[in-house]
């Protein structure tokens, strides 16, 4: 097995093993070029991001600055994602998120992790775990989400909230360690917040 096939494995590997680097810096090229395209010119940034991404649906937006430790190569984004600014994909396994999900600004994302061991540190071993995000969620500003975490679909991450453990479908989560609050219900659909009615155009 290749130092680059246990990037997806879950197994110890040292990250920094020329080859590895040698693959890792041109992805990571490529990020600098995103960031630096012109908001005038949308259909260079998707162009850019089709090349960058394992998979980008229609209708995407990711607010530069953009910052991904494999540029995106290893990141699967349904349709109609969104991300505000400084979205960081820690993408050293897979990433996958659903359709219609939205990233407030300054989220991270997270599927690196080193081992407790302080000598197995100081070697430089590394070892990763993927995350999936469902359809129709939220992660809301400076949230993190960590290693192997899985998001159910139209989940409500809040603002400052550490992702620690798997959260299911249909809830409002936050904290740190992030915890369920409560199940999005028929309310939900009734009052956009607290004493604000939705009123249908």
């Amino acid at each position: 097995m290749t130092v680059y096939e246990k990037l997806h494995t879950g197994e110890l590997y040292l990250e920094n093993d020329p080859a590895l680097a040698e693959l890792q810096q041109a992805c990571i090229a490529k990020v600098h070029v995103y960031n630096a395209i012109t908001p005038c010119d949308p259909e260079k940034r998707m162009a850019q991001l089709k090349d960058m991404f394992a998979e980008i649906g229609e209708g995407c937006y990711i607010e530069p600055p953009f910052y991904a430790n494999w540029g995106g190569k290893h990141v699967h984004f349904g349709k109609k994602v969104y991300a505000n600014f400084h979205l960081t994909m820690v993408d050293d396994t897979h990433i996958y998120v659903g359709d219609n999900t939205l990233f407030g600004p300054n989220v991270t994302v997270a599927t690196a992790a080193h081992p407790i061991d302080p000598a197995l540190r100081a070697k430089g071993y590394q070892y990763n775990l993927p995350v999936h995000i469902g359809k129709n969620c939220w992660i809301g500003a400076g949230a993190v989400i960590l290693p192997g975490v899985t998001i159910g679909d139209n989940t409500v991450v809040g603002a400052g909230s550490v992702v620690t453990k798997d959260l299911p479908a249909n809830v409002v989560a936050v904290g740190n360690p992030c915890r369920v609050m409560r199940e999005i219900s028929q309310q939900d659909a009734l009052y956009y917040r607290k004493g604000h009615k939705v009123d249908p155009c």
